[in-house]
């Protein structure tokens, strides 16, 4: 099975485009602590994530028992539930390779953000694992997207299009692993008519003021997840991560259905 139709399957079986985001920040207890942390979030939120995203500089911060950690988490979520690694990289091609090779060979996760900054050969590595996925950083939520990606080529197209035709020349390829992109949530609404109808990976939602309309109006119909991480982990109220979890779907799926 092709890594979007395994995403669309379980945002089929859930009802639910929630990616939850695991973040945590090292703070008191280090990874000690930020194992029982994450661990309660995974069983409490698990009904209700289409897939988790973990983030590698949370727990490279905690130095080689935040990495640690990370492999033990990667080998205990659960199973029916695919796993984003978000750790954006981008070097040469033979550099690519180990990558590719450690995060889906050594730590099996479902799928990778890439930074495409290096071109079509530093992606290349990670195009020929079948049941995998990458996702290309195409337009970040962050303010700065505007510096380089969202600028104007000389023939009219923006820089984030040259990204997507990387992906689209991977799928004319026939290559084994499905390609798709990050597009934020805070930037979505002039760019959404020109990305292809590929799997989405949606951060901006909640803490940075992310609105979904202008991706519900979109009418895609690629298996889009949208990313929520401080909203569920560090949201400063009495509420359960269940509850928040709940609470995010419920809204990703009400906007959907207008």
């Amino acid at each position: 099975m092709r890594y979007a139709e395994r995403l669309q399957q379980r945002i089929d079986q859930t009802g639910s485009r929630l990616c939850v985001g695991l973040d945590p920040r090292p703070g008191d207890g280090g990874a000690a602590a930020a194992r029982d942390f994450l661990k309660q979030v995974v069983e409490e939120t698990a009904q209700w994530a289409a897939a988790y995203k973990p983030n590698m500089a949370y727990f490279e911060a905690m130095g080689i028992e935040g990495i640690r950690l990370l492999e033990e988490l990667l080998g205990g979520m659960p199973e029916d539930v695919p796993v984003i690694l978000d750790a954006k990289r981008s070097d040469i091609g033979e550099t690519q390779k180990y990558y590719a090779q450690g995060y889906f060979a050594g730590w099996n996760v479902d799928a990778v953000t890439l930074n495409p900054f290096l071109g079509y050969d530093s992606i290349e590595p990670f195009l020929d694992w079948a049941g995998k996925g990458i996702y290309l950083l195409a337009v970040t939520s962050n303010p700065g997207s505007a510096d380089f990606q969202r600028q104007k080529l000389a023939d009219g197209r923006s820089v984030f299009e040259l990204v997507t035709a990387l992906g689209e020349r991977a799928k004319e390829e026939g290559r084994a692993t499905d390609v798709g992109y990050v597009v934020g949530l805070t930037n979505a609404a002039d760019v959404l008519e020109k990305m292809p109808d590929a799997p989405l990976l949606v951060p901006g939602l909640g803490a940075q003021g992310g609105d979904l309309a202008s991706l519900a109006a979109a009418a895609r119909s690629a298996p889009d997840v949208i990313n929520v991480s401080r909203g569920i982990l560090y949201a400063g109220d009495d509420r359960s991560f269940a509850e928040r979890a709940r609470d995010w779907a419920g809204k990703i799926a009400a906007a959907y259905a207008k």
